[in-house]
């Protein structure tokens, strides 16, 4: 069994000495090695493979080309998953109907991924060895994103869709070479984000992001708009980023061997330590465990601002702004006071596939539906599982205590801030409670843990559900400040009003 699983990592062995050496596995320096190599690859695209130097195929080319050799490199043999998805998706857009085409390739590409993912749980249970599962779930987006664009864009009106869709319409079927370097492109292969083909048609062909909230922009293919717009130079940006990125691969390599996620299936953890210690660990742990993805993200953000890719446009200061292609607010989530505002900041780029795909399209039961569609796309492990119906339960707790209780704190400014206070501290604990099972990913472990805490968290949510609907009503829906604002925005009208009359 030993050896299966030293031999399941068919990546290239060229840097074997190196990583012996530093102590660091060979699917890790490969995955360092892969994107300081797309690092510098987007460079060269930049600066000399510009819209105004060459032809958009030469960028397809360069792009899709340089990717399957980092794939490759990366991956060895199972590299050929990375074609075989997309290739397959490919012939079902192309032979099927556009009225229900999406729904095809939906299906095909979670079929396929899943394949994938149950052979690896099978020959590799619980690894956190770098496979090629990553890249596969960020093509799986790209096709999937990509066939619902192409339908809104041929089958809908303008009407039916909503101002997104409206703007990500694509109104004619990718050629061969667009859908492949569209699919493969180095930039965003191995960690993300998911692009969206028409923000990547703008980026080829060199046009000026389009806007959400122009209408200009959405009447058309990207294809069809000619001006060519140099964006303003990355370089303090990419450097930036790096950094930061660097800094929080560092914060992971030290800290997490004092907090390692399988201590949670010791007897020691859960037999001899205080509930208090146990909330301690789980929310060190898990923010520790983070910051190796904030690592990927924002160091794949960097690639894509290296090249081009994520300029979206000036602020009303004048400065470039270059956030497009970001997956992640590191800040935003770690002081964010409820879980929808957590979810928010975290793997943006999932969050707006799962509302592109599921959630603006179904009409029932729009979240569950959408915790499915995740839960699938990421795997069979149980933890996943067992995470999201946590994240679902928490979610339908949070809205019912936001609209029943929070009323109840709106009266002065120290209530409000009590209210804050309480919400960032729960937000924290609840964070930490319903992700370690992610990272634990089995689930007789993750139940042990739940008991040894008596499932407080699940108990106090229940209660609420149970006990918040049938409070009495708050006779003010808003502060005395709010009002206060509110009186004083009347006078200031009335009093325009008086002068104008």
């Amino acid at each position: 069994m030993t050896a299966i699983v030293e031999d399941y990592y068919d990546g290239s062995r060229t840097f074997q000495r190196l990583a012996d050496l530093i102590g660091v596995p060979i699917d890790q320096v490969n995955f360092l090695v892969t994107q300081f190599s797309a690092l510098i690859l987007a460079g060269i695209l930049r600066n000399f493979l510009s819209p105004t130097k060459v032809s958009p195929t030469t960028r397809h080319v360069f792009g899709l080309v340089n990717g399957l050799l980092l794939g490759y490199f990366c991956f060895g043999r199972q590299a050929i998953h990375l074609a075989g998805l997309p290739i397959l998706c490919y012939i079902v857009m192309c032979t099927q109907n556009p009225r229900n085409m999406q729904n095809f390739v939906l299906a095909t590409a979670l079929i396929y991924l899943s394949c994938v993912h149950y052979h690896r749980q099978i020959y590799n249970y619980g690894s956190y060895t770098l496979d090629i599962t990553g890249p596969l779930m960020v093509i799986t987006q790209k096709v999937t994103s990509l066939v619902y664009n192409v339908h809104d864009g041929l089958m809908r009106s303008e009407e039916e869709l909503t101002p997104t869709q409206r703007h990500q319409a694509v109104k004619k079927m990718p050629m061969v070479l667009e859908y492949f370097s569209y699919v493969f492109h180095f930039q965003a292969l191995m960690a993300g984000p998911v692009i969206y083909y028409r923000d990547y048609m703008d980026f080829i062909y060199g046009r000026m992001p389009s806007k959400l909230d122009d209408p200009k922009d959405n009447d058309k293919n990207s294809n069809d708009r000619a001006v060519i717009v140099n964006p303003p130079s990355p370089t303090w940006v990419v450097i930036k980023k790096v950094l930061a990125s660097l800094l929080c691969a560092l914060m992971f390599v030290i800290f997490i061997p004092a907090y390692p996620i399988q201590r949670l299936k010791e007897d020691d953890f859960l037999y001899s330590t205080t509930v208090f210690y146990k909330i301690w660990y789980l929310i060190i742990s898990t923010t520790l465990v983070r910051f190796k993805y904030y690592h990927a993200w924002i160091f794949a953000d960097a690639i894509c601002n290296n090249s081009g890719l994520g300029f979206s446009g000036y602020n009303e200061k004048g400065k470039a702004v270059w956030d497009a292609t970001s997956n992640v607010d590191i800040f935003g989530f770690e002081v964010s006071q409820s879980l929808k505002m957590s979810i928010e900041h975290w793997n943006k780029g999932t969050n707006r596939w799962l509302r592109s795909v599921v959630y603006e399209r179904v009409k029932h039961n729009k979240l569950i539906y959408t915790y499915v569609l995740s839960a699938i796309w990421h795997g069979f492990y149980p933890g996943y599982y067992l995470t999201f119906a946590n994240g679902a339960f928490i979610t339908m707790v949070s809205r019912t205590a936001r609209r029943k209780i929070r009323p109840y704190f709106l009266g002065s400014k120290g209530k409000k801030f009590l209210y804050d206070t309480i919400s960032f501290i729960a937000t924290r604990i609840i964070m930490a409670y319903i992700t370690f099972s992610f990272v634990l990913l089995e689930f007789i472990p993750s139940i042990k843990v739940y008991l040894s805490l008596y499932m407080f968290p699940h108990i106090v949510g229940i209660a609420i559900l149970l006990i918040a609907p049938r409070l009495p009503k708050v006779p003010s829906q808003t502060s005395s400040t709010e009002t206060k604002s509110n009186s004083n925005s009347q006078e200031l009208i009335n009093g325009t009003a008086r002068k104008s009359m």
